[in-house]
């Protein structure tokens, strides 16, 4: 804080204190020097009336002290305002008496009542100046101390009453212009100054103190009572018994008159542990945890809140509701996953919304997490899998999968890139390549795209004529054979028998791994 607050007339003498200030640098002529005895007889009528006003707030502070039953509180307050206008008076009398010394040393009062020495600008200043009688040193330390009597009395986290008399160094105005820095307060305020431009000063400086008494004691005013709580904000509070309310169904809520106050913020806790509170209400919020779901899908549960105003605790057990969050799973299969299989799946709770922060748990497999939120890689390696879902560290639910070994592929045989003709058989001339695959079950092709990918990497090839083999086999490891040697023998009523031997399966993960095909035979006739 940097002074207390002024009235308009206080503003105004105190701009024209300036201004003739500046105008005595100029040695200007006795009519100006009339007018600083005008502002001080005008200053001097402002310090009667801050007497009376801060008299009054005095005389308030006695009432509401009496009228609230003499608490010891409220009685500690007004014994510190009575303490400050004691001190406030003798500060204001000590400046009197240096108003009473520069009248005296200047030559007093003539008959006519006017200031004898009021046209010299050296008295004044050599009973103030430290180079001099350094009489001012001892005021400046009576203001400062003033100042901090306050401080010490009020003891106010926020309202600070600084130093009246500050030295140029010390004072903003003056603390970076270079004629005036080095300056001490004293030699400051009353270097050169005229006997009536010193009386203003003095009776500036009186203004100054009543303000800081005036502010000092509207603080104090306002600590009177300050234990009793006021209820100044009321509102309507509807409790519904659901928020939320189907189509058909009635609302029901009980209204309620909640009143809290502005100037007081209780301490409130939720289950034993604080929670913020700005202007009366305080702010609950937790997640939700799961419990034993009735048949509707939901669970009661309770919290303890309490809130302390002044030396009152008031508690209660607060009901709420937990809904049992549904989990939507959606993938190619919704209900059956695939043995040893990459099964992607994307796993919601709309009811979070977007407080939804997965994480899975998986028993009868492995899982691998989505660069996604909500999606999940299952690898099963049992019958049955369970997928257990939890967010932000609190459990959601299960959701139950049935396991199916993956379909075996079939096999299928081209002569190029025809399917062969098993029943009419193949022209000899034309059947030169002879190509096999392992063909992927279609839906299972269609949910695991990554995992459906076959090879054919060994098999053989026989010509056969009646019950007996002609000629060595070709043994193939590729999907790809070239027949020309084996065709060169062939006669037509002969038959290729092609026997596949090996097939592997390359996973989603990219690794590979053989195939249980059983036996596969193709017979081939030839014309």
């Amino acid at each position: 804080m940097a002074g207390g607050k002024e009235t308009p007339r206080q503003k105004m003498i105190g701009m024209m204190y300036l201004v003739l200030t500046a105008l005595l640098a100029l040695n200007v002529s006795v009519t100006v020097l009339d007018k600083f005895i005008d502002i001080n007889n005008s200053l001097e009528v402002s310090l009667e009336a801050a007497k009376e006003l801060n008299g009054n707030t005095i005389k308030r502070i006695e009432n509401a002290v009496e009228e609230s039953g003499n608490r010891p509180a409220d009685v500690a307050i007004l014994d510190k305002a009575k303490e400050i206008r004691a001190k406030t008076r003798e500060m204001i009398n000590e400046l009197a008496s240096y108003k009473e010394k520069f009248i005296e040393i200047t030559g007093g009062i003539n008959e006519e009542g006017e200031i004898v020495g009021k046209t010299d600008y050296d008295l004044v200043g050599n009973y103030m100046m430290p180079e001099n009688q350094n009489q001012g040193e001892a005021l400046q330390k009576s203001l400062n101390e003033y100042s901090s009597f306050l401080n010490n009395t009020i003891q106010d986290s926020v309202i600070r009453f600084q130093p009246l008399a500050l030295d140029a160094n010390d004072n903003p105005r003056f603390q970076n212009d270079p004629n005036q820095k080095n300056k001490d307060w004293a030699t400051l305020e009353f270097m050169g100054t005229p006997t009536p431009a010193g009386l203003a000063t003095i009776s500036d400086y009186q203004n100054k103190v009543m303000a800081y008494e005036s502010r000092a004691l509207d603080l104090l005013a306002r600590r009177v009572g300050a234990s009793d709580l006021k209820f100044d904000k009321i509102r309507l509070v509807a409790l519904p018994e659901s928020k939320v309310v189907a189509a058909g169904a009635k609302y029901k809520a009980h209204l309620i008159v909640a009143a809290s106050s502005s100037a007081e913020d209780p301490e409130m806790t939720w289950e034993g542990k604080s929670i913020p509170v700005e202007s009366g209400e305080g702010l609950i919020e937790f997640t939700a945890t799961p419990g034993a779901y009735d048949k509707d899908g939901t669970v009661r549960k309770t919290y303890e809140a309490t809130a302390k105003l002044k030396d009152s605790v008031y508690r209660d057990e607060i009901e709420y509701f937990v809904a049992k969050p549904v989990i939507q799973v959606q993938s190619a299969a919704l209900s059956t996953l695939y043995l040893n299989c990459g099964n992607k799946l994307n796993v919601a709770v709309p009811a979070l919304g977007t407080s939804y922060n997965p994480t899975f748990n998986v028993t009868g497999g492995t899982s691998i997490a989505g660069k996604e939120i909500g999606v999940v890689t299952v690898v099963p390696n049992a019958p049955k899998v369970r997928l257990g879902v939890s967010s932000n560290g609190n459990k959601i639910g299960d959701v139950d999968f049935d396991v199916q070994r993956i379909p075996k592929p079939s096999i299928e045989v081209y002569n190029g890139s025809k399917p062969i003709n098993q029943k009419q058989g193949e022209n000899i001339s034309s059947l030169r390549i002879l190509r096999s695959a392992a063909i992927a079950e279609d839906n299972f092709k269609k949910q695991l795209p990554d995992d459906a990918q076959y090879k054919v990497t060994q098999w053989t090839i026989r010509l056969a004529r009646g019950p007996r083999p002609i000629g060595q086999p070709i043994k193939a490891t590729s999907e790809t054979v070239n027949l020309s040697q084996i065709m060169s023998q062939a006669k037509s009523g002969d038959r290729l028998v092609v026997e596949v031997v090996q097939v592997l399966r390359r996973n989603f993960r990219g690794s590979t791994e053989e195939v249980n095909i059983g036996e596969q035979t193709k017979v081939i006739p030839l014309n």
